[in-house]
């Protein structure tokens, strides 16, 4: 069974910045899209960044402008480059990786962001 394993979260003060990281236990075919999504307490997931097997890169209203997604197509990995974080971009982030078949998820890394 391929799951997707997170890595970066942590710890920052606002302002500061964290890169999270998203890799494959196993091979996956045909995916079409990657992602990452954030789910703060008391609250549903929640769409970050996209991108797809095109490269068309898709962002929250909310990160715009402060979060990069990236992707090393040698690795299959994506990254989230977090930067100017507030204290309301706390939350678990989960990345995904989507096929027309299945969805791959990770098991998220909690990103906290204090004031």
């Amino acid at each position: 069974q391929v799951q997707l394993v997170e890595s970066g979260g942590g710890l920052v003060q606002a302002g500061g910045s964290l890169r999270l990281s998203c890799a494959p236990s196993g091979i996956t075919f045909n995916i079409n899209t990657r992602g990452w999504y954030r789910q703060a307490p008391g609250k549903q997931r929640e769409l970050v960044a996209t991108t797809t097997s095109g490269g068309t890169t898709n962002y929250a209203d909310s990160v715009k402008g402060r979060f990069t997604i990236s992707r090393d197509n040698a690795k299959n990995t994506i990254y989230l480059q977090m930067n100017s974080l507030k204290p309301e971009d706390t939350a678990v982030y989960y990345c995904n990786y989507a096929s027309k078949y299945r969805d791959y998820w990770g098991q998220g890394t909690q990103v906290t962001v204090s004031s």
